[in-house]
């Protein structure tokens, strides 16, 4: 008998529990219950393509902190959905967009920035606690929000998430050449006649049905492993304007659908999975990216035996 379990994951009833270990890895009856996640599996290589392709841009515009703020008001938009019984994708996209708004307009310079995202953070927190609250229905509603959830994608509400990748990865397209410009050196582009401001709003609403997008599947407390962890992961190996969103999105692929076949069979929701496997890929490259730069610097610095050869 197949169970469900308030974290999203799936489970086997046919035994009793055996431990920690089996409560993370279970893959009894795996077969049948990889046919129920086939919506989840489509959504992940949605969302990897999203994250990985926006991670680009946070990183280079130093914006994580205002992923985490958006995520804070998507969170109560998506809350607010549950508790008016509502589409909680659309209530978790209104939320993403007004907190995306309201940074990109009040928060011009970085120092206004951050202060706007610091009281944007809790005001959007707090809401989304005193919504959960007011709900009475099932608590694997209330966690999934936070936490994600593996199985909760229902074909209406993959029509929603297709069709926002679709808008938010055509957007990025569309930017993609003067957002880049303007990334690397944003004086130079104001003066050939780059609007950058424009385009720093466009990308913040850009940026908001991204998160949006990966509450949904990774929950609002862990958005920043696909918009941040893979593009920085990729960043730590490669300056390769081509080569970077590339590796990114790849990353970010491999973070979402290991994540969800690793949780699959277990009671534990996604979001660990795939937050550890992101670390794993940016740890991996970090070291990758030390050990390359060892050999360089004591190339370029001389080894004490290259300098007694040099002298004799």
């Amino acid at each position: 008998m197949i169970g469900l379990e308030a974290g999203g994951g799936l489970f086997a009833d046919g035994g009793q529990d055996t431990g920690i270990w089996h409560q993370i890895f279970n893959f009894d009856n795996y077969s049948e219950l990889l046919g129920l996640v086939q919506n989840s599996l489509f959504a992940g290589v949605l969302l990897g393509l999203v994250g990985g392709l926006a991670g680009v841009f946070v990183i280079m515009r130093d914006l994580p902190f205002a992923v985490h703020g958006i995520s804070e008001l998507s969170f109560a938009g998506a809350s607010a959905a549950l508790l008016l019984g509502v589409n909680i994708v659309a209530g978790s996209i209104a939320g993403s967009l007004i907190a995306a708004a309201a940074i990109g307009i009040l928060g011009v310079r970085a120092r206004d920035r951050n202060s706007v995202i610091g009281i944007i953070m809790p005001f959007g927190l707090g809401l989304g606690v005193l919504f959960l609250s007011l709900y009475k229905g099932r608590a694997a509603n209330k966690f999934g929000i936070l936490t994600g959830q593996i199985i909760a994608v229902s074909t209406p509400q993959m029509a929603w998430l297709f069709g926002t990748s679709v808008v938010v990865l055509l957007a990025l397209a569309l930017v993609w050449r003067p957002l880049t410009f303007a990334g690397v050196d944003p004086e130079v582009a104001e003066a050939r006649g780059v609007p950058v401001r424009a385009l720093s709003l466009a990308f913040m609403l850009v940026l908001g049905l991204a998160v949006a997008l990966c509450v949904q599947i990774v929950g609002a407390l862990l958005v920043l492993a696909l918009l941040v962890t893979p593009a920085a992961a990729a960043a730590r190996i490669t300056a390769s304007p081509v080569l970077l969103p590339v590796l990114s999105v790849v990353f970010a692929l491999c973070a979402m659908e290991g994540g969800i076949l690793l949780s699959l069979g277990s009671t534990i929701p996604i979001s660990p999975y795939v937050t550890t496997i992101a670390f794993v890929i940016y740890l991996g490259c970090r070291l990758a990216a030390a050990g390359r730069a060892s050999p360089a610097a004591g190339a370029a610095l001389g080894s004490p035996r290259d300098s007694v050869r040099t002298h004799t």
